[in-house]
């Protein structure tokens, strides 16, 4: 009796023991089941997207100028002498013919003095010599002198009238020597800083000063070759040849200091040749300068309009990602998904880029946050809102 009591007893601490492990798990369950479940996924990547415009764009080619007056006269001498006065302020506005530099001019007056006194010599000669000739000719007629003395006076009359001609353009050398003493401005514009100072023997070898009309100015930009022949067309043979790239398209041109002149301008010519040593073509335009402002030796840049893509696709330069060479453009299709398509890019327009192929009008790119998606990811839309200028 007393071994089936202590039978049952063990029994029941067993069952008690199973009872409590049964607990335990049931216990620890949940949280094992709670461990083991997987993440939530994470919520879409918001970006910025903008649509794809069709419109008319203007294609711009810009090239570096160098800008030079229209007329640049180099102010130089043509007799020797002293420099004694200077009679223009240096920077100042000129007019064709006015006086920038008197040369001493007394040699001058003397040595126009001495022709002078030539000439009335051999007027002097050329009058006896008339007068001769003309007593001779009766007496040779009747006989009273030998002909050949009348002759000789005709040749001494030549000879007189010879040494006249002679005298009077010596004279006229000696004046315009003497004129050339006063050294004119040859043509209407700015003269610059004096280069001879009183007191120097000048020459014709000399230069005094420059005197450059900049009104019209003209800008020097330099061309390739195949620009050339893209622009001035008429290799088919037809009568649309020009001398110089679209003549008749404005110009703009931009200053160092980044700011557009206000005066458009336009090709006016073209240089002969093409530079062997770099395959460019120097190419003039001439722009407005009414108050003066701009100057030779200044450098900017002229840009002109080639022509106008109609219906040209856009987007921003910053919804284009370039990889190894190509590039490519994240859209987001009606599912809020995003889909990378690559695409073959045209100019760049400002901030835009032309789009050749590869998307559609009204189409969506992603603009902002390309770096945040991948190909087939949902995303979060929001407009792009480009950043404010300054």
């Amino acid at each position: 009796m007393a071994g089936i009591l202590m039978q049952t007893t063990i029994r029941v601490v067993a069952l008690d023991r199973v009872g409590a492990v049964a607990l335990s798990l049931l216990a620890v369950l949940p949280w094992a089941c709670s461990k083991g479940a997987a993440a939530p996924p994470p919520p879409p990547a918001t970006v910025a997207v903008v649509d794809v415009v069709a419109q008319d764009v203007p294609l711009r080619l810009t090239w570096v100028a160098t800008l030079d007056g229209y007329v640049n006269a180099r102010i130089q001498p043509q007799v020797s002498g002293y420099l004694v006065k200077q009679t223009y302020v240096e920077g100042s506005y000129v007019k064709k013919g006015d006086v920038l530099f008197e040369i001493d001019p007394r040699p001058f007056q003397a040595a126009l003095d001495q022709a002078r006194g030539q000439k009335a010599q051999a007027d002097a000669q050329l009058g006896r010599a008339t007068l001769d000739v003309e007593r001779d000719i009766p007496l040779a007629e009747s006989r009273a002198i030998a002909r050949s003395q009348l002759e000789n006076d005709i040749q001494t009359k030549l000879a007189a009238a010879a040494a006249v001609d002679s005298a009077k353009a010596a004279v006229k050398t000696a004046q315009l020597n003497l004129e050339f003493t006063k050294v004119r401005s040859l043509t209407d514009g700015i003269a610059g800083i004096a280069r001879g100072q009183l007191g120097d023997l000048v020459g014709p070898s000399t230069l005094l000063t420059s005197v450059s009309r900049l009104d019209p100015i003209k800008a020097y930009v330099a061309i390739s070759e195949r620009e050339y022949l893209q622009f001035v067309g008429g290799l088919d043979g037809s009568a649309d040849a020009r001398p110089f790239p679209n003549g008749d398209a404005p110009l703009d041109l931009l200053l160092e200091n980044g700011t557009v002149y206000p005066h458009a301008g336009k090709f006016v010519l073209a240089d002969r040749q093409v530079d062997p040593a770099t395959g460019t073509i120097r190419i003039a335009a001439a722009f407005p300068n009414p108050a003066n402002i701009l100057r030779p030796g200044q450098f900017g840049r002229v840009r002109a309009t080639i022509a106008v893509k109609h219906g040209a696709l856009v987007v921003p330069q910053r919804a284009v990602t370039e990889l190894q060479g190509s590039y490519q453009i994240a859209v987001v299709a009606k599912d809020d998904r995003v889909e990378i398509r690559p695409v073959k890019v045209g100019a760049r327009v400002g901030t835009m880029w032309v789009i050749e192929n590869g998307v559609a009008a009204g189409e969506k790119v992603v603009a902002e946050g390309v770096q945040k998606v991948r190909d087939g990811v949902p995303v979060k839309s929001v407009p792009f809102q480009p950043p404010a200028k300054g």
